[in-house]
């Protein structure tokens, strides 16, 4: 299942480094894999909220790890998600932890990965320059300054 208690900090967020400390992480892209099974569509009938939650799992890098009855786990959660967001009447607390604990089991967040000891290695980020400071520079030269 993985860890319990608090959710482990990201390797590179780690002050303390123990020798041992990566020992069983696994580290994978967080693009989607190129080798995706035929997977079936989402239902037309299901909630736009559980289409987009079940077409996201395609798109994202645990999906690398999915086996068939995986993506059979994530239909069937879908299926759930659609069902309890059609009804007139709220969801009470018991069918909200159980469907939680499906989308746990799929590693659908950060902290369900992080717990089981698998990181999506993120995307540099594309460091911007502040227009003003951009502009200021811009003017400087135009005056040989």
């Amino acid at each position: 299942m993985g860890t319990r208690g608090p959710i482990p900090e990201r390797s590179e967020a780690r002050r303390r480094r123990n020798k041992n400390d990566d020992v069983g992480l696994v580290k994978a892209p967080s693009d989607p894999p190129a080798d995706l099974p035929d997977l079936p569509e989402p239902d037309e009938m299901w909630h736009p909220i559980a289409k987009d939650w079940y077409l996201s799992l395609r798109e994202s890098g645990q999906a690398a790890f999915y086996q068939p009855s995986d993506w059979a786990m994530a239909r069937y959660a879908a299926e759930l998600m659609s069902r309890g967001l059609s009804e007139d009447r709220p969801p009470n607390g018991q069918y909200v932890a159980a469907l939680n604990s499906v989308m746990a089991s799929l590693l659908t967040t950060e902290g369900d990965r992080r717990r089981v000891r698998i990181e999506l290695e993120r995307k540099p980020a594309v460091k911007a320059v502040p227009a003003s400071v951009t502009a200021i520079a811009d003017y400087r030269s135009s005056i040989g300054g």
